[in-house]
């Protein structure tokens, strides 16, 4: 992505999660290119004799500035993936493409379209399955033998992709998979950090997978949040978006579906790859609560299946994740004014206006034996 060489700070701190792999591929560059990475390693503070070091972490920072430094010593901001140069600019040409769409959606069909003009030794494409429930997936198409650069060429296409998604509509997209054509690398325990949701190697082909619903966001950027954005594009290739816009909406639907299980915030927290305490932050900052979401879920099943079938008060009780009938009876007393029982009979009573009517138009039997 166009970005100029970051500042930030000493680019040592914080946690070295990094693999050194990624540092050798982009070394491989320079050297494709005939250029010393000297300059880029220094600027990045990443000693060469770590090169040689196969567990060797370095930070996120280092990673930042080594890429960008590279981009613009070796103008290919594909760092030697692709049979021709990616010059200066050509993924904020993919941004800016895709920043005028309606929705995400839109945006990302742009993006995948568009990087054809880049390059056709790997295709993008953006896909649908429909069924119970919708799920979009981004795969990439391996038309070219990458050699060496296969695995850093993948997962930071991937990265760019997702990270400019999350970006466009301001929210964390959760994986519901992240599949990769290559086994598991020694460094795979960052691959988690990369692609937060099940991982798994030796799949047919590059892939992510997320609920469709995403793609009907709207775009929350415009073209100036887009140029501040592009002066240091390269964080969102690694750093994860705490906001999920619709995490009450996918609370909402696993309340649904376990209910009668006894839902809690740590069963929850496990189907949505957070911690409890994360889960119960975020929901804050959308301004909802777990407690409120389980009282509404409670509420909606319980009238539901009062309404629509004609199950006994104790078993529509436990599939609405209360223990007994009576502690179920008392609550939905305070949400509706009326008993479980008493609920019921309205529903198999017709309103008094239909009643009146029916004998209205009714023949009488006087009238009937003139």
């Amino acid at each position: 992505m166009t970005t100029v060489i970051p500042s930030v700070g000493d680019p040592t701190r914080g946690p070295a999660a990094t693999p050194i792999a990624f540092i050798r591929t982009i070394v491989a560059a320079y050297r494709r290119y005939g250029i010393n990475p000297a300059n880029a390693l220094h600027e990045a503070q990443i000693p060469p004799a770590m090169l040689d070091d196969l567990d060797a972490r370095v930070t996120a920072g280092q990673m930042e500035i080594m890429s960008a430094v590279a981009m613009q010593e070796l103008d290919d901001e594909a760092l030697g993936w692709f049979s021709r140069r990616l010059p200066w600019g050509s993924y904020g040409m993919l941004c800016r493409a895709s920043i005028t769409s309606p929705d995400l959606g839109v945006a990302l069909k742009r993006w995948c379209r568009h990087h054809r003009l880049l390059t056709d030794d790997i295709l993008l494409h953006l896909s649908e399955l429909n069924g119970d429930s919708d799920i979009a997936h981004i795969r990439l198409e391996v038309r070219r033998y990458l050699g060496d650069m296969h695995e850093f060429c993948i997962i930071t296409l991937l990265r760019y992709l997702l990270g400019y998604a999350c970006w466009a509509i301001d929210s964390r997209i959760p994986l519901l998979a992240a599949r990769f054509p290559f086994p598991a690398p020694p460094h795979k325990g960052v691959y988690p950090l990369l692609f937060q949701g099940p991982v798994q190697f030796d799949a047919e082909q590059a892939e992510i997978s997320f609920d469709a619903q995403y793609l009907h966001l709207p775009l929350r950027r415009d073209e100036a949040a887009l140029q501040q954005m592009l002066r240091r594009a390269l964080p969102l290739t690694v750093l994860q978006y705490r906001r999920d816009r619709l995490l009450v909406q996918r609370v909402r639907h696993l309340l649904r579906e376990r209910l009668d299980e006894g839902a809690t915030a740590e069963t929850l927290a496990e189907r949505l790859h957070l911690s409890p305490r994360t889960l119960h932050r975020q929901l804050d900052e959308e301004g909802a609560s777990l407690q409120e979401l389980k009282v509404e879920a409670r509420r909606e099943r319980a009238i539901e299946l009062l309404i629509r079938t004609n199950r006994t008060i104790k078993q529509i009780a436990l599939s609405a994740g209360f223990r007994n009938e009576k502690s179920f009876s008392r609550a939905f007393r305070q949400w509706t004014g009326a008993s479980p029982s008493a609920y019921r009979e309205r529903r198999d009573s017709p309103p008094r206006s239909i009643v009146q009517a029916d004998d209205a138009a009714r023949p009488s039997p006087r009238s009937s034996s003139r």
